[in-house]
């Protein structure tokens, strides 16, 4: 019998509410990259920062739950330090979008570059990705599909470091405003950022599967 179905009996209420944040994880990533598309349009683009404020305030409860098991639960489905650590990076993942997302109206910013709704989609993708892989992780049994998935992200987040990079450096041959130059870079780095954490989550995972296979 396999690590985690002998204790899913007492214990599957730690996979579901991992599958909760997961969900909202990915719920925030759409929302952003909708966001960026259509940012011109002033109404979707005060909607979709309040939802990405409300899916950030969801996940933040949810966060909240899962540690208040965690202290009271004698016998957990795996580490409980990698437990807390996998709340806590999906936390960081929508503490991140909802900072990308507020911080163009913090900033001010009319228009964006193409490169943002291009971080902002990878961030969609990868948000996406964790969600999957944190559905499958109740079971050892998905172990190989789990493991794909963590390499996916890692080739994704890469994709972003990359994307980040060539849009700074435009920035920083075309761009004339001072000001915009470092308004737009510090939301880039924020977009990519947020696919470093979804890596994050990713290696905790991988190391769960790893410890427990």
């Amino acid at each position: 019998m396999q690590l985690f179905s002998r204790f899913m009996p007492r214990e599957g209420r730690f996979f579901d509410l991992f599958s909760q944040h997961a969900t909202l994880v990915a719920r925030g990533g759409v929302a952003l990259a909708n966001l960026l598309q259509s940012y011109d349009d002033n109404g979707s683009r005060n909607q979709r920062i309040e939802e990405i404020s409300e899916l950030e305030h969801a996940a933040d409860r949810v966060t909240r739950e899962t540690v208040a098991m965690l202290r009271k639960t004698f016998v957990t489905p795996f580490d409980r330090d990698d437990i807390h650590r996998l709340i806590s990076r999906m936390d960081d993942i929508l503490d991140l979008i909802q900072d990308a997302a507020e911080s163009l109206m913090l900033y001010d910013i009319r228009q964006l570059p193409g490169e943002a709704a291009h971080l902002a989609d990878l961030v969609r993708i990868c948000c996406e990705r964790v969600q999957k892989a944190v559905t499958l992780l109740s079971s050892m049994e998905n172990a190989p599909a789990i493991l794909m998935i963590c390499q996916e992200i890692d080739g994704l987040e890469s994709d972003a470091d990359r994307v980040m990079r060539g849009a700074i450096s435009r920035l920083f041959r075309e761009e004339e405003d001072t000001r915009q130059l470092i308004k737009l870079q510090a939301v880039y780095e924020l977009l990519e950022t947020a696919t470093d954490k979804c890596q994050d989550v990713a290696d905790i995972i991988e190391g769960v599967i790893l410890e427990n296979g």
